[in-house]
């Protein structure tokens, strides 16, 4: 079933941002003489917004993946529809599009705030950079993809949703 698919999804999304967190008060553990929530906020005018933003998307889009079950649970549980042939691949893509897209594109903003913020180097340097907003030209062309990836996948799954409900609509008329 559908829903079970993308309950799955939720919780693995919801396992990455949580290992992402961990992550980062993990190094601000080891780094104790650098705030770097603290050095990024400071820095929010600049390449750090693209941090928290990443972060913020990111929890959105682990909740919208749970939401989703949310709709095919009632497709497939409350109007017993079916989903095979096309309305099938519909579903694969807006799993795979949300997943892959949603996430992809997230976890880029995050790591090019780093990136170009200067605190990526303090994980690999084990100091604190100097901030390159040019840095993140390079960013640009791999979200643009993965929200494109993304945008296809809800438009897919949108449209199973139609698909659907304007069959269960048919065969309550017939």
């Amino acid at each position: 079933m559908w829903v079970d698919k993308f309950i799955l999804a939720a919780i693995i999304q919801g396992g990455v941002i949580t290992a992402l967190a961990f992550m980062v008060v993990g190094f601000q553990a080891t780094f104790t003489d650098v705030n770097i929530m603290q050095y990024l906020s400071l820095s929010f005018e600049g390449p750090a917004k693209w941090f928290f933003i990443g972060i913020i998307f990111y929890l959105i889009i682990v909740v919208a993946i749970a939401v989703t079950a949310l709709f095919y649970n009632h497709l497939e549980i409350n109007l017993h529809q079916k989903f095979s042939g096309g309305m099938k691949a519909l579903a694969w893509i807006h799993l795979i599009g949300m997943n892959v897209g949603g996430a992809g594109a997230m976890l880029y903003m995050i790591f090019a705030g780093l990136a170009g913020s200067g605190v990526l180097s303090l994980f690999t340097e084990g100091k604190l950079g100097t901030q390159n907003p040019a840095v993140m030209d390079s960013f640009i062309e791999p979200i643009g993809a993965f929200v494109g990836l993304l945008g296809i996948g809800v438009i897919c799954g949108g449209s199973s949703f139609i698909i659907a409900y304007k069959r269960n609509k048919n065969q309550k008329e017939n």
